[in-house]
């Protein structure tokens, strides 16, 4: 396992820098071989569950000052095409700090490379009926795409369309995957509200705002209502609230922790 790892940690180092700011700094060989324990970790905890989807979050980013442990997740699944049965991850991922993003399908150790704030992870194992759901549309590259909005804020609005971000996206394909009947993203906001689902309240002020808007081109806050907004409420998809939902709502087991 750990061979398989850091062979596939050395054809990534020159690959495309998916979700990140395509900063050309080469990662050590310390940040490489974190980043591959952490991975073998996880892939021990994910096989003793016993489940074959869950949703499992890294810690990309720092935002204790929000209040949050997580910043970013996806679903992982068993690829069972594979002998022996190797463990994937679908998520999304911004393009480089532009106003798009796309979906990747990536191993464990990619999962991982990407110079992490902090060296944990989490995940949640689902209930057994969204598994049986979910798993075949994870690994169909055109279902998966279904509720997929290219145009990226990274404080998209938890209940709008304009945009979709990372976490926005993993939420509202687990909805479509509890609810069949889901066929819209607008379909998905109203079973996450009538579940009771409860996005993360971001307080920004005006200048944090202005400050991201104008210098991030993946930051946009015109999808929020303006009431809200003026009012310093941005309310958007987090790990953190995702987490606290899905066990509330039946959708999973408690989350567990992943530390190498």
């Amino acid at each position: 396992m750990r061979l398989t790892l850091a062979i596939a940690a050395l054809a990534l180092a020159t690959a495309a820098h998916a979700g990140r700011p395509c900063e050309e700094t080469p990662q050590t060989t310390r940040q490489i071989e974190q980043g591959l324990n952490l991975a073998q970790a996880t892939a021990k905890r994910l096989d003793a569950s016993g489940a074959q989807v869950l949703i499992l979050a890294r810690a990309g980013q720092d935002l204790s000052k929000y209040g949050l442990r997580w910043s970013h997740l996806g679903f992982v699944y068993k690829d069972t095409t594979q002998q022996p049965a190797v463990w994937r991850v679908m998520h999304k991922l911004n393009q480089c700090g532009t106003d798009h993003a796309a979906l990747f399908r990536q191993g464990l150790g990619e999962f991982f490379l990407d110079n992490p704030h902090r060296y944990e992870a989490a995940f949640v194992a689902l209930k057994p009926e969204l598994q049986q759901a979910l798993l075949p549309l994870l690994a169909d590259n055109t279902h998966v795409q279904h509720l997929n909005e290219r145009r990226y804020s990274m404080v998209a609005y938890a209940f709008g369309t304009t945009y979709q971000q990372s976490n926005q996206w993993v939420l509202e394909t687990l909805a479509a995957a509890a609810a069949p009947g889901i066929v819209s993203r607008r379909a998905a906001h109203d079973w996450l509200r009538a579940q009771g689902y409860q996005p993360t309240d971001l307080r920004l002020s005006a200048m944090t705002r202005l400050g991201g808007r104008l210098t991030q081109a993946n930051i946009a806050f015109d999808d929020h209502p303006t009431a809200r907004r003026m009012t310093r409420h941005i309310d958007t998809v987090t790990v953190d609230s995702m987490f606290a939902w899905l066990p509330r709502a039946g959708l999973s087991e408690p989350p567990q922790l992943v530390q190498p």
